[in-house]
């Protein structure tokens, strides 16, 4: 792709996004979402591959079917309540469409079911974009509506999400749809504490994309798209297979890694709500994503000899991106010690 072609499809990301970050108004902030998924489809299309048109053209659909509800919905909430501010959302059938609608563009189960098959059409910089970048918009829109919403619908949302997101991925092969899969069971828990302290939501939003971004760019840097491959990695870089099996845990949620922290947060949270016994099936829950990222971890550290090798190969001088991924993989690691300070910025 010519780099004024992608400087163009960049900037039109980063505006969609920031448009909708800035709206008051929902025409605008609808505007900015449709940007954001114009912008997307040429990085999606750019392989000239019949599942990357395949994946493009579901990717497109649904976003096409959310924006119309979220624009219905909103058109629908202006006729009865005679407001187009973002935050007036109060009528209850347009509250609930509007919630129908952002679940479809963020991938929350149950109307998820296109993220899994987008992603494995792509590249994976197209992967860690959508993933990532792409949930911003929706997700901030949802924190701002998040006392009109209705709590029994999310509530239900999030446990089908971080069911079916554990579920989904314990018989894949294939890094694209975990990661799908991944991204699903974290948008559960987001969506479980969204109505009762959004700066939650938050905070997990910004640890899962930080995470996520971090294991793009390592499958990139070993050019992994299945655990075969990915078990290959300690021979092409043991230092960056080291660092995969640490960031795997902590996308899981096991202490003392970062991963660990808005997952206690949200226990402890929904704990004090007395929501007991859904607390407890979301973290039951939490258990089937676990398991696959101890089996990814599992065929980076012991089906794989630990033995260096002794040729000299161009894929060892790549060293680019490496001091930001670095950073990246201390942030998504060893964030825990500073709860403390997070909870009282947060309160």
């Amino acid at each position: 792709m010519s780099p004024y072609a992608l400087s163009i499809i960049m900037s039109s990301l980063a505006t969609g996004t920031m448009l909708t970050l800035a709206s008051n108004h929902w025409f605008m902030a609808w505007m900015g979402l449709e940007l954001n998924t114009l912008a997307i489809i040429p990085l999606m299309t750019k392989t000239h591959h019949p599942r990357a048109t395949e994946a493009a053209t579901k990717y497109f659909l649904m976003q096409a079917l959310a924006s119309a509800m979220i624009l219905f919905s909103s058109t629908m909430n202006a006729w009865f309540m005679g407001e187009w501010e973002i935050t007036n959302m109060s009528h209850p059938i347009s509250t609930t469409i509007l919630t129908i609608g952002l679940a479809m563009k963020l991938g929350i189960a149950p109307f998820h079911m296109w993220l899994p098959d987008v992603l494995q059409g792509l590249n994976l910089l197209t992967c860690l974009i959508l993933s990532t970048w792409q949930k911003i918009a929706p997700m901030i829109l949802m924190i701002q509506i998040n006392p009109q919403l209705n709590t029994n619908l999310l509530i239900v949302m999030a446990i089908l999400s971080t069911t079916i997101g554990g579920w989904g991925g314990l018989n894949q092969t294939q890094l694209r749809k975990i990661m799908a899969y991944s991204s699903i069971a974290h948008l559960g828990w987001m969506t479980l504490v969204l109505c009762f302290m959004p700066s939650l939501t938050l905070l997990n939003l910004t640890v899962y994309m930080m995470m996520t971004t971090v294991m793009f760019l390592m499958f990139m840097n070993t050019m992994s798209t299945t655990i075969n491959k990915m078990a290959m990695s300690w021979l092409k870089n043991p230092v960056m297979a080291a660092s995969m099996m640490i960031v795997l845990m902590s996308l899981g949620g096991l202490p003392p890694t970062t991963g660990f922290m808005p997952k206690w947060l949200i226990i402890q949270e929904m704990t004090k709500q007395n929501l007991i016994a859904i607390t407890t099936i979301i973290a039951l829950s939490s258990l089937l994503s676990l398991f696959f990222y101890l089996r990814m971890s599992y065929s980076i550290s012991l089906t794989t000899s630990p033995n260096i090798s002794n040729t000299f190969s161009i894929w060892r001088q790549n060293n680019k991106n490496q001091m930001f991924l670095s950073m990246m993989i201390i942030l998504s690691t060893l964030m825990l010690p500073i709860t403390p300070t997070l909870i009282n910025i947060l309160n």
